[in-house]
């Protein structure tokens, strides 16, 4: 008599302390390869992914100690492609295979099979009393036009689909269904799926640069293969429409194109794009959403109903069944590194993806990455040039101010060259952009008396104040409170005085300065939803804003008509610490900011204040030399063998006791391993060497890039047992050094 199961091998989408992550279940049914299911874990539910069965001489653990799987319905399995990317990120990482799962199946509520919804159908028994009007026969038609299966009378559709379509309100269709009209139904699968984006031509029409990209680009994606373009513009020169062409040649293919953001700021604009494009919108992703919309968008993702998706960094670990096409825009933007859980950098994440998938990726921006610059001269990515701004619209010029010759006043922080200009722009009835990349009022808090900075608790990081809300925030651990009315050191009275200035401060000396000028200040602290964001890009606009005060959120992809100048405040800022990216960063964040003036109609300028103008990133702002900058920059990084012509890997040790946190990183340190062109820095203190609760110590491996960084790195760890209350965090070519 054969056994009524099947014992399987499967994968764990959680991090576990084992080195493969695999545990054994049974199945009452036949399994693939690659199949989603659910499987038991201590009192929960975990994702898990089948790898196969048990082969005979493995069946080590009873049987009778093993659970069973629960199956997923409406989910095609993974294919070998995901598996192998889900192989090569935790290798590549060094991450438990778990962690990377994790990412690919985020959600374990989206396993579960979706209850019933009710929809509308036509009634099947219509009282000939109840009247018909020309609004209510559109709407019938509309169900037929909708209802694949109209003569069983099932599809129903939603209220909402339903006046989309028929181009009525909402509470039309629910009168129609009080009268008797309507009746409810299930909803079926496929009419839950999102409206589906149309291959179609724009009508935009392209400049020589333009046409020559983009049809390179649908070649590229009707041919199929693994290719890596750089799709290198300058700002407001048309890349979005570029790469869109490249998306309608997936659609024509009908496979799945997917659109990385690094910020979720920028997703409400582009989608207003897409669906004028394409005419539907995409399916987004990103921590914005609640968790309904969140389970909602994974399952028509990974059942293939998404054509486009645009979304934040994590959208690259979604399972596409049909993925045709990635776009990684502004791609030098360090917001693509998640330095935690499992670190990686989604730039390069998707390049591996793609190559994995054999489809194309092109990586857009304005300010090209110096690791994109090393690859294009490597011959692994493609350069493709756009070199001249839409239309007539020319680039701003960039002027610097000197404030060690004309300094602001005391306790002010815009110059009066500055002010002069800004009134100048008022007057004309033009926007201004002020920017200053550091949230809150202020980001140091002293005391008078003694001297004392208001630090964190469970930080060694100053506390940033916030006017809005009236508090003290910690913007690495979230740490919140009021603002105290006295020194929490010596207890004196009235004695607190915040230093600098961040954005809130900054819109107070405006508002003093221009009275009657309308502003408003875009911060990741103001603007928390994408619905709060999409308000204040309509009334910029719309012309409902005279002045514009932004963090870095407003330096990426915006569109503002009517902007003419952007005075950036502190253009020194990012130049501070020893970050080895800190010229690069500064100036593709200078570019950037720039390029949100004079995008239509006259000239625009940008004025930035620097008390070093000598620097060489700000001379080449100012010359516009951008080829010799680089050149600089691959030159230092090549003298240093700092990537991307070296590798590096961090290693943290943290925990909550600082002696044995200490003495773990000293134990660690005694059995470095030693090997040519490889040097282990540390331990010392981390930069930030008390961070949410827990001690820190650093060390830093340098190798130049024919080592095989991550197994030497393997190969120490594995020989050191850390006690239980020490963690361990390892972060491959890292780009943040707290």
């Amino acid at each position: 008599m054969k056994t009524p199961y099947h014992r399987i091998k499967v994968m764990l989408a959680t991090p576990l302390p084992f080195g493969d992550g695999v545990l054994d279940y049974l199945s009452d049914s036949p399994v693939v390869t690659g199949q989603i299911v659910l499987v038991p874990l201590g009192r929960r539910d975990v994702a898990g992914l089948v790898l196969g069965l048990v082969e005979e001489e493995n069946r080590t653990v009873d049987v009778k100690k093993l659970k069973h799987v629960k199956f997923i319905s409406g989910l095609p399995a993974l294919d070998s492609k995901m598996i192998k990317f889900i192989h090569w990120v935790a290798a590549w990482t060094l991450s438990p295979i778990g962690g990377v799962l994790k990412m690919v199946l985020p959600l374990v509520d989206a396993l579960h099979d979706p209850a019933e919804v009710l929809g509308f159908v036509t009634a099947k028994n219509i009282d000939g009393a109840v009247r018909m009007t020309a609004t209510r026969k559109k709407i019938l038609d509309a169900i037929a036009d909708m209802t694949p299966n109209i003569e069983a009378n099932m599809g129903g559709r939603t209220a909402k689909a339903l006046a989309i379509h028929a181009g009525v309100n909402v509470s039309t269709i629910k009168a129609m269904a009080k009268a008797g009209l309507l009746e409810t139904a299930a909803i079926e699968h496929e009419a839950m799926m999102p409206p589906r984006a149309l291959p179609q031509d724009s009508g935009y029409s392209f400049n020589a640069e333009q046409m020559a990209a983009a049809t390179t680009l649908q070649n590229a994606v009707s041919e199929g293969g693994f290719n890596s373009f750089v799709l290198d513009g300058v700002t407001g020169s048309g890349k979005t429409e570029v790469y869109f062409d490249a998306i309608t040649s997936a659609l024509k293919k009908h496979q799945q194109a997917v659109i990385l953001l690094p910020e979720i700021a920028l997703s409400a604009a582009i989608e207003q794009r897409f669906a004028q494009r394409f005419g539907a919108p995409p399916v987004v992703w990103h921590s914005g959403l609640t968790l309904g919309q969140r389970v909602a968008a994974f399952r028509i993702i990974a059942a293939g109903g998404a054509r486009v998706v645009i979304g934040a960094r994590s959208a690259l670990f979604l399972p596409y069944p049909d993925l045709g096409l990635i776009v990684i825009d502004e791609e030098h933007e360090q917001s693509y590194k998640q330095d935690d859980h499992v670190p990686y950098h989604a730039r390069d994440m998707a390049v591996v993806r793609a190559k994995i998938n054999a489809i194309p990726i092109v990586l857009a921006s304005a300010t090209p990455s110096l690791e994109t610059e090393a690859n294009i001269d490597a011959g692994r990515y493609q350069r493709l040039r756009l070199t001249a701004r839409v239309g007539a619209a020319e680039l701003p010029a960039i002027e610097l101010i000197d404030l060690r010759r004309t300094p602001p006043d005391r306790q002010h922080w815009i110059a009066p060259p500055l002010v002069a200009a800004i009134k100048a722009e008022l007057a004309a009835k033009n926007q201004v952009l002020l920017f200053l990349n550091r949230r809150g009022y202020a980001p140091l808090t002293l005391c008078r008396t003694c001297g004392g900075r208001i630090t964190c608790p469970h930080c060694s990081a100053w506390l940033v104040t916030h006017k809005y809300d009236a508090a003290m925030h910690c913007h690495h651990c979230g740490h919140r409170t009021k603002f105290p009315d006295h020194c929490p050191s010596c207890e004196a009275e009235s004695s607190l005085v915040p230093c600098g200035p961040g954005v809130e401060r900054l819109a107070d000396e405006a508002r003093r300065i221009f009275p009657d000028a309308r502003q408003a200040v875009l911060s990741s602290d103001l603007m928390t939803t994408p619905k709060s964001l999409a308000a204040f890009t309509d009334d910029v606009t719309e012309g409902r804003v005279d002045i514009i005060i932004g963090t870095q959120m407003v330096a990426k992809g915006h569109h503002f008509p009517r902007l003419k100048l952007v005075g950036v405040v502190d253009a020194d800022l990012g130049l501070a610490g020893g970050d080895l990216r800190a010229a690069e960063n500064t100036w593709q964040m200078m570019v950037q900011v720039a390029g949100r003036a004079g995008r239509i109609g006259d000239k625009g300028r940008a004025m930035l204040q620097t008390v070093a103008p000598d620097t060489p990133v700000f001379k080449a702002l100012l010359s516009g030399d951008r080829a010799s900058f680089i050149e600089a920059e691959k030159n230092a990084r090549k003298l240093a063998e700092m990537p991307p012509y070296g590798r590096l890997v961090s290693i943290i040790i943290s925990g909550r006791d600082e002696g044995k946190c200490a003495e773990s990183a000293k134990m660690l340190g005694r059995n470095k391993p030693q090997f040519d062109g490889v040097s282990i820095l540390g331990p010392a203190p981390a930069p930030i060497p008390y961070l949410r609760g827990r001690y820190r110590f650093r060390f830093l491996i340098k190798t130049n890039r024919s080592v095989d960084v991550q197994q030497i790195t393997r190969d120490w760890l594995k020989s050191f047992n850390f006690h239980s209350s020490i963690r361990c965090q390892v972060d491959v070519d890292p780009y943040y050094f707290m």
